[in-house]
C-alpha cells in the first residue's frame, strides 16, 4: 500500500440534491454494484475542506432507473436543511471493500485512464475518459490527437466550422467482441472495432 490517502478510498457516488424535506438524499453512481446504496451499514462521507471521509450511516436506499440515480437515508440527516449541507459530497468506501469481481468484470475506476490500441495495428486510439451506463456500458474514450488527424477530419460540418482543437472523443461498446484485451496491469486495452465505429461519433 502506499501512503496516499486517496489510494485507501474509493469514491461510490456523489451527493447531487436533497430529495423531498425528509433529509433523504440524491446520489449518482459511480459504482456498478446496487449493495453499496441500497444495504444498511456503515459509509463514508468526504465534503469539500474535509481531508478524511468522515464515517456515517446509511439506513436506506433505493434505485430510480430512469433518472440512473439512487435516492438513500442517512443516520442524522432530518431535514431538507441538512440534506442541502451535503450537496456536492462524495459517498466513499475503504479501497478494501471491493466486492470480488467475476473473471470479465471490472471496476469502472480501473477503466478510467487507460490507453486504448488498435489490435491490429498497435495504433494509440485515444485514451477512456468516461464509462457510460446503458445495456452495454461504454467506453468514453478520447482520441488521440495524432489518431484524430490521421482520420482527415472535415473542418466544415454542415455549414458549421467544427473546432478542431477540441479533442474528439467516441464511444465503444465495452463487450468482448469488440474490446477483447484489458490489461489493466499495462493500462491498457486493445481493440477490434467495426469499420466504420470509430468515426461514427465525429
Amino acid at each position: 500500500m502506499t501512503n496516499d490517502k486517496s489510494d485507501n478510498w474509493l469514491e461510490i457516488g456523489k451527493i447531487v440534491a436533497p430529495q423531498g424535506l425528509s433529509g433523504e438524499l440524491r446520489v449518482y453512481p459511480v459504482s456498478d454494484f446496487p449493495e453499496r446504496f441500497e444495504v444498511p451499514g456503515k459509509r463514508w462521507l468526504l465534503c469539500s475542506g474535509d481531508t478524511e471521509p468522515q464515517p456515517i450511516e446509511l439506513l436506506t436506499g433505493r434505485y430510480i432507473s430512469n433518472k440512473n440515480l439512487y435516492v438513500i437515508k442517512l443516520a442524522g440527516v432530518e431535514n431538507c436543511d441538512r440534506a442541502e449541507a451535503l450537496r456536492g459530497c462524495k459517498l466513499m468506501v475503504p479501497a478494501s471493500d471491493r466486492p470480488q469481481l467475476g473473471e470479465d468484470e471490472y471496476h469502472v475506476l480501473d477503466l478510467i485512464g487507460l490507453e486504448v490500441f488498435m489490435q491490429a495495428s498497435g495504433e494509440l486510439v485515444g485514451t477512456v475518459v468516461d464509462i457510460i451506463p446503458a445495456g452495454n456500458d461504454l467506453l468514453e474514450v478520447k482520441l488521440h490527437q495524432s489518431f484524430a488527424t490521421d482520420k482527415g477530419q472535415m473542418t466544415k460540418d454542415k455549414g458549421q466550422m467544427t473546432n478542431d482543437k477540441k479533442q474528439k472523443t467516441v464511444l465503444i461498446p465495452f463487450v468482448q467482441a469488440i474490446a477483447p484485451v484489458v490489461d489493466l496491469k499495462s493500462n491498457r486495452i486493445e481493440i477490434t472495432p467495426p469499420p466504420g465505429l470509430l468515426e461514427i461519433n465525429n
